[in-house]
């Protein structure tokens, strides 16, 4: 049963304790994340907590500090009132920090600020994002998931970093009850992977390659259903984009996926191009697990060379 052998990997502990930092784009006190910070310390980790006051997801790798020394309104769940600090601990736990931005100036704001003066250490071995409510599949994630934008801060930064998402609806973490919600079947397969992640690391070396990360995504869990398959995956592959769709009535704009495929997101210039893409895995009831660098410029192969050779009479000496 999941819920069984992902209990026991709980309670079983790591093999190495970390100084984890956890962020989001659902807001502080998302059920998803909530949990996974109680699995982490429950495994010996010293676990801290740096995200948004409020729910910000789309918000990609966008930067956008508060203007305001207080908060302007109430903070998710009215666990913070307007006019309190626009950043603060949570008043049931000092490892648990909010702040009035987005994803990637939470993380920016736990490393300059929080971190080196409230917790015992200075610089996290690993940085956390996430659970997502909802999946961030596919090479979109940069410029439209806080989740993925959190994680390719810190990753920017030399911190080892893995963006998670899951399929669960979004709950507050007052709302999880027992081990059969699913905000803590996501937790648990989420710590699975970043418990195997730890454990293979080399013993006094980063817990993973400078600027790399990982991209995790996990299908729906049910509490009485088989542990899905976790399979290597690259982002691209069937990944979608958006489109912007225009709804005359209301006279606004939303979004669907555009239908077929586009091209270019799934455009194979880097890597394994014999991995199943992310988006496939997940829709069909696997755990995704992708690699991703932050350095993605400079391309080579036959259209790098014919591009460059383009540019021949503007880059030649003389």
């Amino acid at each position: 049963m999941l819920v069984s052998s992902l209990l026991s990997l709980a309670l079983a502990g790591s093999v190495q304790a970390l100084n984890i930092l956890l962020n989001n784009d659902d807001g502080f006190a998302s059920g998803n994340l909530r949990e996974v910070y109680r699995l982490l310390n429950a495994a010996g980790h010293n676990a801290w907590i740096v995200a948004p006051a409020t729910k910000q997801s789309g918000m990609g790798g966008k930067s956008d500090f508060s203007g305001e020394g207080n908060l302007t309104a109430p903070s998710q769940y009215d666990l913070i009132p307007k006019g309190a600090p626009s950043i603060g601990s949570d008043p049931q736990d000092s490892h648990i920090w909010y702040y009035n931005g987005t994803p990637a100036s939470c993380t920016f704001v736990a490393l300059d600020y929080v971190l080196p003066r409230f917790a015992d250490f200075k610089v996290p071995d690993l940085v956390l994002t996430g659970p997502n409510f909802g999946t961030n599949l596919g090479p979109f994630v940069w410029t439209l998931s806080g989740t993925g934008g959190a994680a390719y801060a810190a990753t920017h930064r030399s911190i080892p970093a893995i963006a998670l998402s899951g399929s669960n609806p979004e709950v507050p973490y007052f709302d999880v009850k027992n081990g059969s919600d699913p905000a803590t079947l996501v937790a648990k397969m989420a710590v699975k992977v970043v418990d195997q992640v730890i454990k293979s690391s080399p013993k006094g070396g980063p817990v993973l390659p400078l600027g790399y990360g990982l991209n995790v995504n996990i299908p729906e869990l049910k509490a009485n259903g088989t542990e899905p398959e976790i399979v290597r995956t690259r982002m691209t592959g069937n990944a979608h984009v958006n489109e912007a769709v225009w709804d005359p009535k209301k006279g606004i704009f939303t979004w669907a996926n555009i239908k077929p495929y586009a091209a270019g997101v799934n455009a194979c210039t880097h890597g394994d191009c014999s991995l199943p893409g992310e988006t496939y895995v997940v829709e069909n009831g696997g755990v995704s697990v992708s690699v991703y660098t932050v350095d993605y410029d400079a391309p080579s192969g036959e259209y790098t060379s014919s591009i460059m050779e383009r540019l021949k009479p503007l880059t030649k000496a003389g």
